[in-house]
């Protein structure tokens, strides 16, 4: 466009206004002479820079600029470390997908177990770490393994004991993204075993909602109640604790009896729904009793059960 304005201007003796009109260009345009370029020797000492450090940023830059005594103002330096193409490339973090995992209906013991960790410490201040194990249908806690440091293969090893002592496996375990709960050791015992290993989503801890409810009573009933001189003192009062949860603490989801008089009351020939409406959860003692020694409503139920029906089932539930 300048050029056609010079040329017009030249070849029929035009104005300078004239000629920019007829080129539609502005006479400000036209005057206008290009400055010399300021930042050039900023924009070279910054890319000698970031060719020695190819991982700083431009704040860092600034301040080795600073350092060599050219002092820039940080939103220039900004600009020209924009401008010359030198962002950082971050690297996105990789993050791990699962679905969701969806809660089944339990109606057996071993049917499902789910374990986590929980971290406390010892009255000198070493690190304490605690494997909670739990069957999400009795609600019993076959092992509390307390140790400063658990491992994968020590995980196993714990299982490997709890499976022995109960003289059956579970049929899958819920667990979280922790690394010895996808390790390559656990992964392999539990397809040995022919155990299904039920992997929640990252951040969603009310997928494994039993462990989560089992841990606060266990953080709130033993280790906040107590004060663990050494490993050796913190594992006796850890398994008396134990003990005391499956053989005399009372669980409101269970009636109110505890997980192993609920385990000792359960038989394989106990129909689903019976399970269902013993583990119904009362809201005070006085309406336990009740549905121990035998109610209106539970009565009601029990004879909607023994006809066997499909109907009958979905009433009983109801009471």
């Amino acid at each position: 466009m300048r050029q056609d304005v010079a040329f017009a201007m030249e070849r029929f003796r035009l104005s300078e206004r004239r000629a920019c009109e007829l080129n539609a260009i502005d006479r400000s345009s036209y005057r206008y002479q290009p400055q010399p370029d300021g930042n050039a020797g900023l924009r070279e000492k910054l890319m000698a820079l970031a060719r020695q450090k190819p991982r700083f940023g431009y704040r860092r830059l600034g301040v080795l600029l600073g350092k060599q005594g050219d002092a820039v103002n940080h939103k220039r330096l900004w600009r020209v470390y924009q401008q010359a193409g030198l962002g950082v490339r971050r690297r996105e973090r990789k993050r791990l997908e699962r679905p969701a995992a969806g809660m089944p209906l339990f109606v057996r013991p071993n049917q499902q177990w789910s374990m986590d960790f929980i971290s406390d410490a010892l009255a000198n201040g070493r690190a304490l770490r605690a494997l909670t194990v739990v069957d999400n249908f009795t609600k019993e806690a076959p092992v509390i393994e307390v140790e400063c440091s658990l491992s994968a293969p020590r995980v196993t090893r714990v299982l490997d004991e709890v499976i022995a002592w109960r003289g059956t496996s579970p049929e899958s375990i819920r667990v979280d993204n922790g690394p010895e709960f996808t390790s390559r050791c656990f992964l392999s015992w539990a397809e040995q075993r022919g155990i299904q290993l039920v992997h929640i989503q990252p951040g969603k801890p009310t997928q494994n909602s039993f462990i989560e409810s089992f841990n606060g009573r266990f953080r709130d009933e033993c280790l906040n109640a107590h004060w663990f001189e050494n490993l050796a003192d913190a594992r006796r009062k850890v398994e008396a604790w134990r003990v005391d949860y499956n053989e005399s603490r009372p669980h409101s989801s269970l009636a109110y009896r505890t997980p192993a008089e609920f385990a000792r009351q359960w038989s394989p020939s106990t129909s689903t729904t019976v399970v269902e409406q013993t583990r119904k959860p009362v809201k005070d003692s006085r309406s336990a009793q009740a549905s121990l020694t035998g109610s209106p409503a539970c009565s009601k139920a029990t004879d909607m059960r023994s006809k066997g029906s499909a109907e009958g089932v979905m009433m009983s539930r109801e009471f």
